[in-house]
């Protein structure tokens, strides 16, 4: 009796045991790869970027234009010129001064004025600048500016037709340092047709259209320092065609890349 007591304990024993085995499960490996997401980047081509700039400028143009028209006629500046300086000077209001403080001139502080400002850094670092409630406030101290300048005095003397003049005379008074300044205004207003705004005001003939705005049907003008870009050109073959650098023209035309568009005017000189 003791024995088979004995022995069923033991086999209680091994049971409990092999009770408390772990128990191992095995997966079966997933062997089919997993499936890749490829996502495709269109690069913008050198049209669509100048399409899109020139967006951008007529934009610009069409929101101004009655402005620097209503200033023209109480200030006596060509509307060509404010709208040519406010499109180069605020990169066509996209600047942070342009968009942030509606400062499309880049109109500092200076001792007379106690309005709203802001710090950014320019020739030096972290210069005041007016900060205005409208654009429209910036254009007209912007003609404020230059009507009540001693040094630019001389500039009323010239046609309010001649937009060259008063390019070549912005410079000539130290309005800006930078020595193309005349040539990017010129051809902005070329580009834009921005005369034609000066029209509006004088009456077509009280405007003076320079030599430089007219071109031949090879889309040279009559000095040759301007080229209206035709179908099929590129900047690297116009700069092959009048022995320029490519760096050169986009310095001159204040581009920033390679892109083009077919009526384009070109300071190539």
């Amino acid at each position: 009796m003791m024995k088979q007591i004995f022995c069923l304990m033991v086999l209680l024993f091994l049971v409990s045991c092999n009770s408390t085995k772990p128990v191992t499960q095995t997966h079966k490996k997933n062997t089919t790869p997993a499936k890749k997401t490829v996502v495709y980047t269109k690069t913008p081509s050198a049209n669509g970027v100048a399409t899109k700039r020139l967006e951008v400028v007529n934009q610009y143009i069409e929101q101004y234009k009655g402005i620097a028209m209503s200033n023209m006629k109480n200030f006596g500046i060509p509307a060509s010129i404010i709208l040519a300086q406010g499109i180069l000077e605020s990169g066509a209001g996209k600047s942070s001064l342009a968009v942030n403080s509606n400062n499309h001139f880049g109109i500092k502080c200076h001792n007379d004025w106690e309005g709203e400002f802001v710090h950014q850094d320019d020739d030096s670092e972290k210069e005041c600048f007016r900060k205005y409630e409208d654009p429209a406030g910036s254009y007209k101290d912007h003609s404020k500016f230059l009507t009540t300048k001693k040094r630019y005095a001389s500039l009323f003397s010239l046609a309010k037709g001649d937009y060259v003049a008063w390019a070549m005379g912005l410079r000539a008074a130290g309005y800006a340092t930078d020595p193309l300044y005349p040539e990017k205004l010129i051809a902005y207003i070329e580009r834009y047709d921005l005369h034609q705004y000066d029209s509006q005001v004088l009456g077509k003939s009280g405007v003076n259209y320079p030599v430089s705005s007219r071109v031949d049907n090879q889309g040279v003008n009559g000095d040759g320092t301007l080229y209206e870009v035709q179908k099929g050109d590129t900047l690297y073959s116009i700069s092959k065609k009048f022995n320029v650098l490519v760096e050169d023209l986009q310095r001159k035309n204040n581009l920033t890349d390679n892109a083009i568009s077919i009526g384009q005017k070109l300071i190539v000189k």
